[in-house]
This record gives structure tokens, C-alpha cells and sequence, in this order.
């Protein structure tokens, strides 16, 4: 039981970094890193639907990102912000949302061939 909490704590942890080196990925390197940063959250989401084999596994990680990733769109009171307002930041911002959702409400997919009972019974 704690093993799987720290596990969702880590793929937390790491939708969070993922949205920040995303954000600053995405516009530094249009459109390639815009690409990567959106294969970045996809690719995290779906491993964490495989590792943790639940749909939990992809919620938390684009629950994460899309925690840090507004949190980072907010403008400082410097003036700073870390978004401009360009067709990437809005591609990166619905993209990630979608992926994450996407990966989050996959069906469960059965094992090809197998009947309704467990493998092995």
C-alpha cells in the first residue's frame, strides 16, 4: 500500500517537472519542441496507466501538469510570465490537456483470446 502511494507521489512529482521543462521546451524550439514537450506528457501519462495498471496511473501525473502548468501561465508581479500569447503556448496548453485526459479514460483492454475468467484459472 505505501509502495503504490509513493509511486503516485512520484508520477506527481514528475508531471510537474515534465510541465516545466515543457514550458520552457515548447517555445525555445518551435515547433520541435513543441512536438516533444506534447510526446513528453503523453508518454508519461501512458507509462503511468501501464505501471501502476489503473487509471489512476495516467490521472495524476496530467493532474499534476496541468496543476503546474497553470500555476505557471500566472504573471508575476515582477511582470514576468513564462507563456507568451502565441499559437505554441495555446497548442501546448489544450495538447497536454488533452493528452493527459486521453491517457487518463482509456479503456481497459482484455487480453486477446482469453474468456471472462482470470489467465490461469
Amino acid at each position: 500500500m505505501a509502495g503504490r502511494v509513493a509511486a503516485y507521489v512520484l508520477l506527481g512529482v514528475v508531471g510537474a517537472l515534465v510541465a516545466a521543462a515543457g514550458a520552457l521546451v515548447q517555445a525555445a524550439w518551435f515547433p520541435g519542441g513543441l512536438l516533444l514537450a506534447l510526446l513528453a506528457v503523453g508518454a508519461l501519462c501512458y507509462g503511468g496507466v501501464k505501471a501502476m495498471g489503473t487509471r489512476l496511473g495516467g490521472a495524476v501525473p496530467a493532474g499534476a501538469w496541468v496543476i503546474a502548468v497553470l500555476f505557471l501561465t500566472v504573471a508575476r508581479p515582477e511582470g514576468d510570465f513564462l507563456f507568451g500569447a502565441g499559437a505554441g503556448s495555446y497548442a501546448f496548453l489544450l495538447g497536454g490537456m488533452f493528452a493527459g485526459v486521453m491517457c487518463a479514460t482509456m479503456p481497459k483492454v482484455s487480453q486477446p483470446g482469453s474468456g471472462p475468467a482470470r489467465l490461469g484459472k
